[in-house]
């Protein structure tokens, strides 16, 4: 079976023009022009897309997400459920990475690993990060060195809670012997070995990441701080941690594109910038005395909300959002073919129809999963 998505204006993410794109199993094996009359006379089986009205990007990578729920700040009745596979190619993901959160005594690693197999199963590509916000973290085996190195799916430490009064108040020599951990383990079996660092709204800031940069031997690409936009001093910081080589996050709201100008307007490493969406994560809200007094929680949607915010505005340029929300992030993570459009890539996909700026079709690991605005892959149990 080949999928051919014919005439759409292609961001890869820079922006090629009007291109074909041809897809074989799971890759992309041409992008240019493609004779589509001498396809047909080979006998090849073929499903066309005409995008002559469409944007096409890569598929989103979101290196965020709460697959198995999160929460429980307020009580066991506040746990947020599970991520359903339909929630995720509504939002135009075809790539994600698994956390958990501030629980990891309820929530266990095994059933996150067991949950973003599950989800490769049903059509998009996962992965997961080892541990929880506390140090010492859970893990699967003895160590987030082997966890990396055994375990297919794990490709680092996270989320690992700073500046949080739900944290476990680390020192900076814990948080630098966990990254080495991460880092060994990615060393040794050729993933990204990254930490990911859930930062709160505390005074310090990101005061132990800069710490460990500056007095430790660990490069600055093998940190990865998240929630970075809770003020303007926190991305200040942020600004100044990604000026080391670091790599930074947005969790996105409606407040997304004002930061990500922000970020750029001050010397910002727009190449170290990703965004997230925390999805099926809780929102919770605390007074000043560290009191629960309420909650919400996160969703997937909001990454392709705000590439749709840039899409109909002209506040930022796409070839400037495109990269935070797929090749950037596949920088990160170390995900070589993934977040870019290009001959032998993976062929992870979404088109956009350029006038009404609604997401028409999803192809996931060379699937189509949305087709003309409809999913047409549901999970297992939906």
């Amino acid at each position: 079976m080949f999928i051919l998505i014919k005439n759409g204006k292609i961001y890869a993410p820079q922006y090629l023009g009007k291109k074909s794109i041809l897809i074989s199993e799971n890759k992309i094996i041409k992008v240019g022009d493609i004779d589509e009359e001498t396809l047909y006379q080979l006998g090849v089986d073929i499903k066309v897309i005409d995008a002559a009205e469409s944007l096409i990007f890569p598929g989103l990578i979101d290196p965020h997400v709460h697959l198995i729920g999160g929460g429980g700040e307020g009580g066991f009745a506040t746990r947020t459920p599970e991520i359903q596979l339909s929630e995720i190619i509504k939002s135009g993901i075809t790539t994600m990475v698994g956390l958990l959160g501030t629980d990891g005594t309820t929530r266990h690693m095994t059933s996150l690993l067991a949950k973003a197999r599950g989800l490769e199963e049903e059509g998009i590509t996962t992965y997961i990060y080892s541990g929880n916000y506390h140090v010492p973290t859970p893990t699967i085996t003895s160590s987030i060195k082997d966890d990396v190195i055994l375990i297919d799916k794990v490709i680092g430490a996270g989320e690992i809670a700073i500046s949080d009064s739900r944290s476990a108040q680390p020192s900076v020599h814990e948080l630098a012997k966990l990254c080495a951990e991460a880092r060994i383990g990615g060393l040794l079996s050729k993933k990204a070995g990254v930490t990911h660092f859930h930062v709160g709204p505390g005074k310090a800031y990101l005061t132990l990441l800069h710490q460990i940069i500056d007095e430790y031997e660990i490069p600055p690409t093998s940190i990865y701080a998240t929630h970075i936009t809770r003020s303007k001093e926190l991305v200040d910081d942020a600004i100044k941690l990604s000026q080391k080589g670091a790599y930074v996050d947005i969790t996105a709201d409606e407040q997304t594109i004002k930061w990500v100008k922000y970020f750029k307007e001050n010397g910002g490493r727009m190449d170290r910038l990703t965004i997230s969406s925390d999805g099926n994560g809780s929102l919770p809200k605390f007074n000043e005395g560290g009191e629960l007094i309420g909650f919400g929680v996160a969703s997937p949607s909001t990454l392709f909300e705000q590439l749709k915010a840039v899409v109909k505005g002209d506040e930022l340029s796409l070839e400037e959002i495109v990269p935070l929300l797929t090749s950037n992030t596949a920088a990160a993570l170390r995900l070589n073919e993934k977040g870019i459009i290009e001959q032998h890539a993976d062929a992870d996909l979404i088109v956009i129809n350029k006038q009404t700026f609604d997401l028409e079709h999803v192809i996931a690991k060379g699937r189509l999963m949305m087709r003309d605005k409809k999913v047409v892959v549901k999970g297992t149990f939906e």
